[in-house]
């Protein structure tokens, strides 16, 4: 765990980014972030698992959008803290000249992204301090133009981040917003938890990271795909367990030890 967190971070409270690198079993996350998750393991112990899954969906996905369809611009919102395998290094490794914008609204992923998430000579990284529910000042944001150009394609990831957009706060138009601003042959990377295989674990989850003030909403894979991926074309296998995404491996883990669903869609 951090010895000392940077300025301007409040380690009282809980935060998503912090938390999910707990489940990783990485070492940036303080006692606010580890006793919450632990109520979360409490009632879902699988979310580690869940955890790992998507990260290896989020790598496959890249991976494919670099090697088979050309992608060389992504746009990570709720990045997350840096772990192994992230977009850039995983895109940057079939396209050294991938460029890649972070975006997370966590000041400690933006203290470990500028130390860590270093480009390749042809790519570029950058990261900006940003929050989901406010898809216009991302868009607009001057790192962001510089980096990404806006008349080529654009992979924008959501990798888990709109659970913690709960519908009173509008996710469908605030995804709309982000797809709307992208160039034909865009892609969108999106991935959810659910609730589909443990009703009352996740019931039990959604409680406990909103008494200790992270609003969450685990949806099913059909509200998902709606929310998601309206009006785009899915890339097959469509809306799916991230862990049935195209694997590259077996045995898997069983549904239940999962507990996210993930999809790739393309805009027309």
């Amino acid at each position: 765990m951090p010895e000392t967190p940077p300025p301007g971070i409040d380690t009282s409270r809980p935060h998503s980014a912090r938390m999910y690198d707990y489940y990783l079993g990485g070492k940036n996350h303080f006692a606010a972030d580890r006793e919450t998750a632990d109520k979360l393991l409490a009632t879902m112990p699988w979310a580690r698992t869940g955890a790992r899954e998507n990260r290896a969906f989020l790598g496959r996905a890249v991976r494919y959008l670099a090697q088979q369809e050309g992608i060389r611009q992504f746009l990570d919102i709720g990045t997350g803290l840096p772990t192994m395998n992230a977009v850039h290094e995983v895109a940057q490794s079939v396209a050294p000249s991938a460029r890649v914008v972070y975006v997370d609204n966590d000041p400690l992923v933006l203290a470990h992204a500028r130390a860590l998430l270093t480009s390749s000579p042809e790519g570029r990284t950058a990261y900006i301090q940003a929050d989901l529910r406010g898809p216009e000042a991302i868009l607009s944001d001057p790192v962001t133009r510089e980096v990404l150009d806006f008349g080529r394609p654009i992979a924008l990831v959501l990798a888990v981040v709109l659970p913690f957009i709960v519908d009173e706060a509008r996710p469908a138009e605030i995804v709309a917003t982000l797809v709307d601003a992208l160039p034909p042959g865009s892609y969108l990377v999106a991935s959810h938890g659910t609730a589909e295989h443990d009703r009352e674990g996740v019931g039990a989850a959604e409680r406990a990271y909103r008494s200790a003030g992270v609003p969450a909403q685990f949806r099913d894979s059909d509200e998902f795909a709606k929310l998601a991926f309206n009006g785009l074309e899915l890339v097959p296998p469509g809306v799916v367990l991230v862990s049935e995404w195209r694997p590259e491996r077996t045995p898997r883990p069983a549904p239940a030890e999962v507990g996210c669903y993930g999809g790739v869609a393309r805009k027309r």
